[in-house]
């Protein structure tokens, strides 16, 4: 694993931001009735919050992934180096 372009601190945050996305679409989960209409359902956790959350951990993955260990990169150019 050497050679992995992902370190620890990648999986740490796209660890993280997968749990942001699972407490957003949690907070979108809705109670099921019997009620023709629940005005529940347009409620600022379900139709502000939990799309925000999620979205927000959307990004945070973009950035797990994009992130670039800058003690790495110095490692790797003196191993290069020698």
């Amino acid at each position: 694993m050497k050679n992995s372009p992902l370190t620890k601190t990648n999986y740490i945050i796209m660890g993280v931001s997968a749990l942001l996305i699972l407490v957003g679409f949690i907070l979108m989960y809705g109670s099921s009735t019997d009620i023709a209409f629940n005005p529940d359902v347009f409620s600022f956790r379900r139709i502000t919050l939990a799309p925000i959350v999620v979205m927000s951990g959307f990004f945070l993955m973009v950035v797990g992934i994009m992130w670039k260990c800058k003690k790495c990169d110095n490692k790797n150019s003196e191993e290069n180096t020698l």
